[in-house]
């Protein structure tokens, strides 16, 4: 398994139990997180301390937009450019 379906899983899981409205509904890579209400503003920032401590990246007040944070594969994305 590669690392970004790893951390797309982590990521996943991380989302269900900690942060979802909706904990019966399952987040899956390409989710809709935000227009959904699955995720609000606190979930977000839970998401880019959770993404900062676990991957080392840090993440930019300027790039917590919904074109990075829509889906999980947007974050992964997002997550890849900073680990660049």
């Amino acid at each position: 398994m590669s690392n970004v379906t790893t951390l797309a899983q982590s990521l996943c899981e991380f989302i269900d139990a900690e942060v979802s409205m909706d904990p019966d509904t399952p987040v899956q890579e390409g989710t809709d997180l935000l227009t959904t209400g699955l995720v609000d503003s606190l979930g977000a920032m839970e998401i880019v301390h959770w993404l900062e401590e676990t991957e080392g990246v840090e993440i930019d007040p300027v790039d917590i937009t919904i074109e990075n944070f829509q889906t999980v594969a947007q974050i992964i994305a997002l997550v890849d450019r900073l680990k660049e």
